[in-house]
């Protein structure tokens, strides 16, 4: 079992930046990749971050891609998702996920997730 825990979500302008973190308790934290998933009102759930269990392979959803950087500190069982250049259509609840399964190249999917965090909401005003 791992507790995840999010943090950092908050109301920010447009172009502004947030770091979120999200803290791995009651597990082996460096048994998963870390992931990064959102969701809009009324949309699903979709993947924006990876990291793998070393820290040494991401991979970015295109909504990320240069200007998202997703990292992890396995001293602190702790990801973080560094956002930046943020945009109106960023607002969603952010979602911390642990997971066996890495698919190189490719996402995350959420039925590939083996826990969840509560989220955090990020809300972004133009």
């Amino acid at each position: 079992q791992v507790r995840l825990v999010e943090s950092g979500g908050g109301l920010v302008q447009a172009g502004g930046s947030l770091r979120l973190s999200c803290v791995a308790s009651e597990g082996s934290f460096t048994f998963y990749a870390m992931n990064w998933f959102r969701q809009a009102p009324g949309k699903e759930r979709e993947f924006v971050s990876r990291v793998s269990w070393s820290g040494d392979n991401t991979y970015y959803a295109d909504l990320a891609k240069g200007r998202f950087t997703i990292s992890r500190d396995n001293a602190r069982n702790t990801v973080y998702l560094q956002m930046d250049r943020l945009k109106p259509e960023d607002t969603a609840v952010y979602y911390c996920a642990a997971s066996r399964v890495l698919r190189i190249d490719l996402p995350t999917r959420s039925d590939e997730v083996d826990y969840w965090g509560q989220g955090t909401q990020v809300t972004v005003s133009s």
